[in-house]
């Protein structure tokens, strides 16, 4: 269970396009994190119990990969482009430019990243499959244990983020939301070329 969790944590503190969101939403919301992560399990916990459940070649398959890489690439660029033109008007406000609220915001750059299915469908899956050595309960306590994993990373970044943001100032502000702006843009072009070239 303690390898399954150090094993969690090497994916859950990856930089990603959940990473970049709770980023720019935690400049105006101390909690941004912590609604990042109950949306990153309304996507996570469903898929966890259905790998469980047997459905693991399901989320491997190329045609959900290719789906989710297309579909998930055109959000996280609409999102990109959405940051950047607030960013350059004189309303701008940190995570004001992201549409959505924290929750939202974590379903769908959950829900947008392939990567995260697939890291599911084998890495999630070997563990899962090793926690069932102790039964249901062993796969319900690695579930939350996984998730507290998330929940805990994000809320502390966003804790971080908020209560150093008088010490960055509005320059390396405007940077540091450039950055997440980026890294959203970037993954976006990735998924959608993986899709059409895979």
């Amino acid at each position: 269970m303690l390898s399954a969790v150090l094993i969690s944590l090497t994916g859950v503190m990856m930089p990603g396009p959940v990473f970049a969101v709770t980023v720019a939403k935690s400049y105006d919301d101390i909690k941004a994190g912590s609604f990042i992560a109950l949306g990153h399990g309304v996507v996570e916990f469903p898929l966890m119990i259905l790998i469980y459940l047997g459905f693991a070649g399901f989320f491997a398959s190329g045609f959900l990969r290719f789906l989710v890489s297309l579909v998930g690439g055109v959000m996280l660029i609409y999102m990109a482009i959405g940051m950047l033109k607030v960013k350059t008007s004189k309303n701008f406000g940190g995570g004001k430019s992201i549409h959505h609220n924290s929750l939202v915001a974590g379903i769908l750059t959950t829900a947008a990243n392939p990567y995260f299915f697939l890291w599911w469908a084998t890495i999630g899956f070997a563990l899962i499959v090793n926690t069932t050595i102790f039964g249901l309960i062993g796969f319900v306590t690695f579930m939350f244990a996984h998730w507290l994993c998330d929940f805990s990373w994000y809320t502390s970044l966003s804790i971080g983020i908020f209560k150093s943001r008088k010490i960055l100032g509005e320059k390396t502000r405007k940077w540091l939301f450039n950055i997440c702006a980026l890294i959203l843009m970037f993954f976006g072009l990735w998924f959608i070329l993986s899709a059409l070239y895979p």
